[in-house]
């Protein structure tokens, strides 16, 4: 397991880390209903061979966490982990489309159904009913735990515990953020246009902007110009903390892209910003030693 962070309490308070049983307990297949109809000519679509993946288990206080993993198919000796966070609408397949390719780039990529305790998001046809349900009543710090087993377990199934990193989209890219702040093991982390500031609730006191001097891993962060929910003031802000941190995290802007610019089965996709967003990660990753 991770180092335990001494400042995890006051980060992610444990009074909303409420035990509950799983309601998913097995994820679904293609892609979620919300972001139907898919735009199939904009589909990236990355085969399993040479890969070992599947369906797995995380083992955790609450019970088994579903989850998706992927990997090089043969290789031996430890493999760099990206604990990989979906959006909103959970490990569907382009999560797991994204975990594939990162097994072709060599890695044990790992992602978890972060809402599994409340809801099946993949299900759901109304994103504003996922928004103020299962996204509304999971905490961080349930957030927080869950990544920390999906780590545990990849160190004890191939993975190098101290080559670990991870990548998140949207509400993934705000994890993203924040677990780069919980665990010190991290070597490496990219948040795509993951919001940064927000009123604090009791199951998310704190957003990226009141942990940006609390990083521990230095994370690159991929925004749009043009994301109409995360406006460019949020994103100077965040760049102007991370200045103040020492500079250690950066954040690129892609002029004009909107929010979403790598979710290829959404009209949202832009060819060129999610390449080169693809390209820096990997680049961010192996230059911090993940």
């Amino acid at each position: 397991m991770p180092e335990k962070d001494p400042h995890f309490d006051s980060l992610f308070p444990r009074r909303a880390l409420d035990r509950r049983a799983f309601v998913v307990t097995a994820l679904g297949a293609g892609f979620a209903v919300a972001v139907q109809p898919i735009a199939a000519q904009t589909v990236v679509t990355t085969d399993s061979v040479g890969l070992d993946v599947g369906e797995i288990r995380v083992p955790t206080p609450d019970g088994p966490l579903p989850a998706f993993q992927a990997r090089p198919a043969g290789v031996g000796g430890k493999l760099p982990t990206v604990l990989v966070v979906h959006e909103i609408f959970g490990v569907h397949e382009y999560i797991r489309d994204v975990c594939r390719r990162l097994a072709k780039a060599g890695y044990l990529a790992i992602a978890a159904e972060m809402y599994a305790r409340h809801g099946d998001v993949g299900k759901m046809k109304n994103v504003q009913d996922i928004i103020d349900g299962p996204v509304a009543q999971a905490s961080d710090a349930e957030h927080m735990a869950d990544l920390d087993a999906c780590a545990a377990w990849a160190a004890a199934h191939g993975g190098d515990p101290e080559r670990l990193a991870i990548t998140g989209f949207c509400r993934g890219g705000r994890t993203t953020w924040l677990y780069a702040a919980h665990n010190p093991r991290l070597r490496a982390a990219v948040a795509w246009y993951g919001t940064l500031e927000g009123p604090p609730t009791a199951k998310q006191p704190k957003h990226p902007l009141d942990i940006a001097a609390d990083l521990k891993a230095p994370v690159l962060g991929l925004y749009g110009g043009a994301d109409q929910g995360i406006d460019n003031d949020q994103v100077a802000d965040m760049q102007e903390q991370l200045k103040k941190a020492g500079g250690r995290s950066v954040i690129h802007v892609y002029p004009g892209a909107p929010h979403a610019f790598h979710a290829d089965h959404r009209g949202t996709y832009r060819k060129a910003e999610a390449e080169d967003g693809w390209r820096r990660m990997l680049e961010w990753f192996r230059a911090r030693g993940a």
